[in-house]
């Protein structure tokens, strides 16, 4: 089944109405989708569905929003437990590694994602593919680093390398060629779990950081900076970072900050809960990886009330964090710190929109947008359990993916 063209007319009754803007879900709203724009908003009425007819798209039993964006993942690796996989895949060609990118990709459409933002692989396969359109085989937006930057000897072998033998930091950033979308530092270990709450000095001086991200901005591009703990975040808030991902144990003060310099940060929580679920049960990792999370969720909590923007990220393609369902995992996270679910859809949509330079583009339901949004079966309060296998996707006024399964088109 090939996906409507652009040029076709859409009318969608929406049941329920989340805008992606944070405010309250609006009630039976119709939809008005024309050459791939949103044309108009209003209220349903009678007289609408007796004069549409078949023309309209029926959802009035549904939730609508706006299409999900993860900022936070790597497309060539799964979250599969098969060690022996995990294992390949970061070893793969480019020939090998872009049929498990095209994969992700479409298990993330079939879940309502439309756009992600990846955070690196040692080849660079992922910019090799979001650089060539002639591999591209759904319509999906994708913002790559190609690979990340890391310090010597330490964390992130797996997805990048070092500056070059006698150049800085800096220097290997501004003359490195690759077409990049933003660039990725690697700022700190990752999270123990043996130890809870253990932190690791930054792998970069501050000074070079700073260097780094001035280097990057001069090429116009936007930094991603892994960071856990307090001196690592601090160094990188303070360099002038543009977001911060992870931020495990990073304390009040570098929140405090962050919203007031608004530093997105991509907690990427997920990934302690699937820890604890895929570690072995009543052991000491898995005691840890819970504990990890309950401090995630309150730092959390905090940023929330500071009015710090927090976006949804999964770092999908770590151990047990799978593409495109994480998503709606993350989101009900958020809700647990305190967000509305309203809210847990901003910072899926509207907020990353903002990060990945899609601004009137994507993120909102509104005149002018694009028709691209997601159709989940039931009222908001059961949105957040049923997103797993939404009933329809659209991008751009087209049907992509349909009951959990996306409908590919060249």
């Amino acid at each position: 089944m090939e996906a409507a063209p652009l040029n076709t007319i859409l009318h969608v009754w929406a049941g329920w109405l989340i805008d992606g803007t944070g405010g309250p879900a609006r009630r039976d709203v119709l939809i008005h989708v024309e050459g791939g724009k949103i044309v108009s908003l209003r209220r349903m009425r009678l007289e609408d569905k007796l004069a549409l007819e078949d023309r309209l798209v029926d959802c009035s039993e549904s939730t609508i929003l706006p299409g999900l964006i993860d900022s936070h993942v790597h497309l060539t690796m799964s979250g599969t437990g098969d060690e022996s996989i995990r294992q390949k895949q970061l070893s793969y060609t480019a020939d090998q590694a872009m049929p498990v990118i095209r994969s992700h990709l479409a298990q993330s459409l079939s879940r309502g994602v439309v756009a992600v933002r990846d955070g690196g692989d040692a080849a660079s396969h992922t910019l090799s593919y979001a650089t060539d359109p002639a591999l591209h085989s759904i319509p999906f937006r994708v913002r790559a680093a190609g690979k990340a930057w890391r310090s010597r000897g330490r964390y992130g072998r797996l997805i990048g390398g070092p500056p070059a033998e006698g150049m800085s930091l800096a220097q290997s950033i501004a003359s490195d060629p690759s077409p990049l979308d933003h660039v990725k530092i690697v700022n700190s270990g990752v999270n123990s779990l043996k130890e809870f709450g253990r932190e690791t000095r930054p792998q970069f001086s501050a000074a070079e950081l700073d260097a780094a991200v001035q280097a990057a901005r001069r090429k116009g591009l936007k930094t991603m900076v892994h960071a856990n703990g307090s001196v690592p975040v601090r160094d990188a808030v303070d360099a002038g970072a543009t977001s911060i991902e992870h931020g495990f144990f990073m304390g009040n003060s570098n929140l405090e900050r962050m919203a007031d310099l608004q530093v997105f940060w991509v907690p990427t929580a997920i990934t302690m809960k699937a820890y604890a679920r895929e570690l072995p049960k009543g052991g000491l990792e898995a005691e840890i990886a819970w504990r990890t999370l309950e401090h995630q969720v309150e730092q959390i909590a905090y940023a929330r009330r500071l009015g710090a923007p927090v976006l949804v990220g999964t770092d999908s393609g770590s151990l047990g964090v799978h593409h495109g369902l994480a998503v709606a995992g993350e989101m009900e996270i958020l809700v647990d710190a305190g967000y509305t679910v309203e809210e847990a859809v901003c910072c899926a949509t509207s907020d990353p929109s903002r990060l990945l330079g899609l601004r009137g583009e994507m993120g909102q339901i509104k005149k002018g947008m694009e028709g691209t949004f997601v159709v989940v079966a039931g009222p908001p309060k059961t949105l957040l359990r049923r997103m797993g296998q939404p009933e329809k996707v659209f991008v751009q006024g087209r049907l992509v993916a349909s009951g959990g399964l996306p409908i590919l088109s060249g």
